[in-house]
């Protein structure tokens, strides 16, 4: 009778063990994001553990930036400089036959650390052109012949102090088309804004903050020296995000995105004589992306 009295309770103990272990089972698969705009309906899933990737375009738009030129006998800055990004496609650049152009694009890679919360790395490839010509402000100093290889500068030669000057492609050209890029560390929050009845298909509203640094491939022609150059941890960058993610299916959505960044580049590349010349900019720009996402 004690025998039986230890085994009825073993199991009693078992079963209701089994039932705790099922409950937070259920507890752990429930989806943290609710629905903001009919809460009644719910995802039939959690994102927790998921990796997700996508792939796409973006546009980008930058405010008004100093760039800081210094180098052997001169040490100048163009204030409130305008330039724009450069869309293109994908195919030979017909000025340069050894070139490829390459769009704007984005790549990111994330893992869902919960169900509303991930963190993920990236590459934005953005594309920075200073307009030419342009009439700016000047301050600092332009010697008679720069750089090492003594270039001469002509009638621009001289020490200013806020004159306003128009800049030419014959003084100078410069542009990161290769390009203006991003290389990123990110961390998202989701709050799922409608989810249809069968729980599968959602609209979310993602945001996110970010951090990382500029390797941008800088080409730039100063008084007629200079060239493509390689690419180079110029600096760095962070940002802050606000996107709408449309799930067409649990694993397969489309996102546009608006990005808010601020970078400030302290040696980038110019003439060629790394050791010798660079320029300097803090530029802030807003990017709006949009991409195509698998979640897995």
């Amino acid at each position: 009778m004690k025998k039986l009295s230890i085994l009825f309770f073993a199991l009693l103990f078992g079963k209701r063990m089994q039932a705790q272990e099922l409950k937070t089972s259920s507890v752990n698969r429930t989806p943290t994001s609710k629905s903001l705009f009919n809460p009644e309906h719910k995802r039939n899933f959690s994102r927790k553990g998921d990796f997700y990737f996508h792939w796409g375009y973006n546009n980008s738009w930058y405010g008004k930036s100093d760039i800081q030129f210094q180098g052997p006998n001169y040490d100048f800055k163009l204030h409130d400089v305008v330039a724009h990004d450069r869309q293109s496609r994908l195919g030979w650049d017909y000025l340069n036959p050894s070139l490829i152009t390459v769009p704007q694009y984005n790549i990111r890679v994330g893992y869902f650390i919960k169900d509303n919360y991930s963190i993920s790395i990236g590459w934005d490839h953005m594309k920075y052109v200073m307009d030419i010509p342009q009439t700016v402000a000047i301050t600092g100093k332009i010697g008679a012949n720069i750089t090492p290889e003594n270039t001469p500068t002509g009638a621009l030669a001289g020490t200013y102090n806020g004159q306003m000057i128009n800049v030419k492609e014959s003084m100078l050209t410069y542009e990161h088309t290769d390009g203006f890029n991003y290389a990123n560390v990110e961390v998202e929050r989701y709050d799922d804004i409608w989810v249809a009845p069968g729980g599968n298909t959602s609209l979310t509203l993602e945001t996110g903050l970010g951090a990382g640094l500029m390797v941008p491939r800088t080409e730039a022609h100063l008084f007629g020296l200079g060239r493509n150059n390689h690419f180079s941890i110029s600096g760095y960058g962070i940002s802050a995000k606000v996107g709408l993610k449309f799930y067409v299916w649990k694993n397969v959505y489309l996102q546009n995105s608006t990005k808010f960044g601020a970078t400030n580049l302290t040696r980038v590349h110019t003439t060629g004589w790394d050791e010798f010349d660079k320029a300097s900019q803090k530029i802030n720009y807003i990017e709006n992306l949009t991409v195509i996402g698998f979640q897995f």
